[in-house]
């Protein structure tokens, strides 16, 4: 885990917040890395290939990568990141800057497959994964590392998750 390098100085009061940035690519059929969900608040763009997406502290996305060469795939990897404020502490991730709180890392198709599934599940739901509470993602990752099938996130757990944020539901 790293740090803010800022910790332990006050912030400036004119300070913006720490923006989490995510670079994506897309070179079809080689290098394809996307949002699943997230709600940025902007948008770079580097080049036709290379844009660079920004999230507020806080938000919640679901970056994927994909890589082949010649032979096949030689990467297929899912994260679930929630973007961190400035100082709180984070996990560093390649094309995600400063990094985040990792709340699922998933690599492998038939892995990354099933929490493309368990995110159109969400979704069935008629709520916004990005919306979901954050404790569903880390089940998410922990049964399928465990080699097990997690269970559905439900409204009930949805609900709690809004009243334990003081959201109305």
């Amino acid at each position: 885990m790293r740090t803010d390098p800022d910790i332990g100085r006050a912030p400036r009061p004119d300070a913006p917040p720490l923006l989490t940035q995510v670079e994506l690519t897309w070179l079809e059929g080689r290098i394809e890395h996307w949002i699943r969900f997230g709600r940025d608040c902007g948008e770079t763009i580097v080049d036709r290939r290379r844009r660079i997406l920004a999230f507020p502290p806080g938000h919640v996305f679901a970056f994927v990568r994909w890589a082949s060469n010649d032979f096949g795939t030689v990467i297929s990897r899912i994260d679930i990141v929630r973007a961190v404020a400035r100082g709180e502490a984070y996990q560093t991730l390649p094309f995600v800057r400063p990094g985040g709180d990792i709340l699922l890392r998933i690599n492998g198709w038939p892995k990354v497959e099933r929490v493309l599934k368990a995110i159109d599940a969400v979704e069935a739901l008629g709520i916004d994964p990005t919306d979901a509470g954050p404790d569903h993602w880390r089940h998410v990752h922990n049964r399928l590392v465990a080699g097990y099938e997690p269970r559905p996130y439900s409204r009930d757990q949805h609900r709690a998750w809004l009243l334990r944020r003081g959201l109305p539901s």
